[in-house]
């Protein structure tokens, strides 16, 4: 047995691990599951259960045979699902295109991407990964290998489906063409959080990735201060004489150290912090390259240790437009609190896909990086769950680590028409996980 955790690394469990090498060896685990089942694991980036099954099977496909093919003529690209989007951004973006979804991460596998619905600063213009899908191939409880497109209901009910409706093992997407290997990044500095959601409506359709980082420790007139950043893919005449357009090769990742203090990310030093970026962040056009926009954390490998042995939740949750009020009401408990969070950020989500269990929805959607076992953060969660629930938004499963099963049909109206799907196409539940268990998926 091996423990395994998410990256938040708040509740190991132990599961048998495996990594299959070829399609032959991945039926045979299926048609040999026990009744805890079996889930596939990439790279391990989902934040909370989903990729875990205590005392059953996790199937490591991280490790399976890498292909891809690029069509130079539409930007589709074919690859097994094993593959990282490090990877393919290795391959892609000096050919002159990019993925046309990444989250904070390179480092999650494509069918990562596809089960989790990932999406990124651009949602609110290119929605999210299942959006771009043309195929996908899936592996279900018989064995059967199945290629699905977004005709089919059981492509929808796999995209977002947090794996649990069959293996993937094949995508099919389309990419975004680029001239250059960087992004022009507009940086502004707002007052406070109705500063903050007021620049963001008027002006984030002029970009085509945007994000802001909030201050959750400004108190007062400066609550929900933040610091807009916005870009999009520089063109060739926008770099200087004689650079490589294409030039893409991320730094190497520095290693976080192996262990660090339980509170080392305390009020103290994450204030210091926050009045230092937000000091440092004044308003200016830069060119960037890609990787320090889009994955900046990618540059410390393990960095989730930083947060020390107890680890850290994200919370993450959308709510529609229309609820600014909640959105208002979360940030000022958690400033009035001083509630450590090392990393927030907020952005404004467009249209969704029709995935049964996909996150996104038209909304504003704020993120917290916090560390865990601080003093009343479970019972103030739970109160924000209620909250969310209330306006209509809901929580993201691929990041959630302790939501209430009861809250789960109220935040996706769609988990009955979900559920029946799956049952359909794996009646012995030989898909499962920690996830799926705590809220009886």
């Amino acid at each position: 047995m091996t423990f395994l955790s998410g990256w938040g690394r708040t509740a190991p469990t132990p599961a048998t691990l495996v990594a299959p090498r070829t399609a032959p060896e991945l039926s045979a685990l299926i048609a040999g599951a026990s009744s805890r089942g079996l889930i596939a694991r990439g790279l391990g980036r989902a934040y909370g259960d989903a990729a875990q099954n205590a005392g059953g099977v996790v199937v490591d496909v991280a490790g399976m045979e890498a292909r891809w093919s690029l069509d130079p003529d539409t930007g589709v690209v074919t690859a097994t699902a094993g593959m990282s989007l490090h990877d393919l951004m290795l391959a892609l973006v000096p050919r002159g295109w990019f993925v046309p979804v990444t989250p904070g991460t390179r480092h999650v596998t494509l069918g990562g991407a596809v089960a989790a619905d990932v999406h990124g600063k651009n949602h609110h213009v290119d929605s999210s990964f299942g959006a771009h899908l043309r195929s996908l191939t899936l592996v279900t409880a018989d064995g059967t290998s199945r290629v699905l497109g977004p005709g089919d209901e059981l492509f929808w009910a796999t995209v977002g489906g947090m794996g649990l409706t069959g293996l993937i093992t094949e995508v099919s997407f389309a990419c975004v063409p680029v001239e250059t290997s960087r992004v022009r990044v507009d940086v502004e500095r707002t007052r406070d959080l109705d500063h903050t959601l007021e620049v963001m409506t008027a002006t984030d359709d002029r970009y085509r990735y945007t994000v802001a980082w909030i201050d959750l420790l400004a108190r007062g007139s400066r609550m929900g201060r933040s610091v807009l950043t916005r870009g999009d893919h520089a063109r060739r005449d926008e770099l200087p004489a004689g650079a490589d357009p294409l030039a893409f090769a991320p730094s190497s990742r520095l290693p976080a150290p192996p262990w660090a203090p339980n509170g080392l990310l305390n009020g103290l030093t994450v204030r210091a912090f926050n009045e230092a970026w937000y000091a440092k962040s004044r308003e200016r056009r830069v060119i960037q390259d890609l990787a320090p926009f889009f994955h900046p954390l990618d540059f410390v490998d393990g960095w989730n240790r930083v947060y020390g042995s107890r680890g850290f939740v994200q919370y993450q949750f959308v709510v529609p437009f229309g609820e600014e009020g909640t959105l208002r009401r979360v940030v000022s408990r958690l400033s009035a609190e001083g509630v450590v969070s090392f990393l927030t950020v907020l952005k404004r989500f467009g249209p969704g896909t029709p995935g049964m269990l996909s996150f996104p929805m038209p909304g504003w959607t704020l993120a917290l990086d916090i560390p865990a076992g601080q003093t009343g953060l479970a019972g103030l969660l739970r109160e924000f769950d209620e909250w969310v629930a209330g306006a209509g938004g809901r929580l993201y499963l691929a990041k959630d680590a302790r939501m209430r099963a009861e809250l789960l049909p109220v935040m996706y109206p769609r988990l009955a028409e979900w559920r029946k799907i799956r049952e359909s196409v794996d009646p012995g539940e030989v898909f499962r996980s920690d996830l799926a268990r705590r809220l009886s998926l």
